[in-house]
């Protein structure tokens, strides 16, 4: 009688196990969309709504377009100037950084040099390191190199990831087979030729990975402009709507519309980017991709 009724006590454990990951799931899921609902329902709101409703809740009118006109529109169209600076620090330092973490990851992973060793320690080092206090050492050296008030200020440090590094020599050592590295060899390929037609194509989950690493990142990077970047021309949107939140308290913009719905609709539209490189590249965020390359 009790080893008929053990299964079952197993699999009503196992039940209870599940359901109760379930639910703290459901509750990590509703932790993590209430901040992103909270910001698309008050960017329809009015400056009187947004101060007399429910944060939740939406208020009188739907003013969600016109919001969102008055962002692209205010001070001569800013907005726009300085999302086009968030796409440009992005897209240079974040994929600049990608490319370099992943060839430098494969060098330390598949490649013996004197002071490999050290380096390592080095990059391991440098992890430890907040960027916050790198800040001023930055804005010292690049005082030095004219390059303040320069979008290179905010691009060139961005191309730094040591973490990234890190990434890639961990993951290029499980990924690439080093019998599949000879006989690319033994066949004649080059060593930049390998790495670039058959090391890539194994390195292309890990590279993904690190390429949204860097990219949210230094898409929400706001201390090392705030201290390089003086003009607002070159100004990124965490810094510019750091800036209207800054003048909200009795500015007014676009006729009689406050910043402090500008300052919300404008932040619900610089998150929409992330999102959709999120849910493009998450196709080539898999694993296993180097299963069956080598014959057995």
């Amino acid at each position: 009688m009790t080893r008929r009724e053990a299964p079952h006590v197993k699999h009503g454990k196992s039940r209870k196990k599940s359901s109760a990951l379930t639910a703290a799931m459901a509750l990590m899921l509703i932790y993590t969309l209430l901040p992103l609902a909270w910001l698309l329902i008050n960017s329809t709101k009015d400056t009187q709504s947004l101060f007399s409703s429910f944060g939740l809740s939406f208020g009188h009118g739907f003013r969600l377009w016109t919001n969102i006109h008055d962002v692209l529109t205010v001070n001569g169209g800013i907005y726009l100037r300085w999302f086009a600076n968030t796409v440009l620090y992005a897209v240079v330092g974040a994929g600049g950084a990608a490319v370099i973490a992943t060839a430098g990851g494969y060098a330390l992973a598949k490649y013996s040099f004197r002071g490999r060793t050290a380096l390592f320690a080095i990059v391991l080092g440098a992890i430890s390191v907040p960027g916050t206090a790198l800040a001023v050492p930055t804005y010292l050296l690049f005082a030095k190199l004219n390059l303040i008030n320069t979008p290179w200020a905010v691009i060139i440090p961005s191309l730094a990831s040591p973490f990234g590094l890190y990434l890639m020599r961990i993951y290029a050592i499980g990924a690439i087979p080093d019998s599949l590295l000879e006989a690319a060899r033994i066949d004649g390929a080059g060593e930049f030729r390998v790495f670039r037609t058959i090391s890539l194509r194994l390195l292309a989950p890990g590279f993904v990975t690190v390429l949204l690493f860097a990219l949210v990142a230094t898409w929400n990077n706001y201390f090392l402009p705030l201290i390089v970047l003086s003009n607002p021309r070159w100004y990124p949107l965490t810094v510019g709507l750091a800036q209207w939140n800054s003048s909200a308290t009795g500015a007014t913009g676009a006729g009689s519309t406050s910043f402090y719905p500008l300052i919300i609709t404008g932040s619900m539209l610089a998150i929409i980017p992330l999102i959709v490189c999120f849910l493009f590249l998450q196709r080539f965020w898999q694993s296993g991709l180097a299963a069956g390359s080598v014959k057995q």
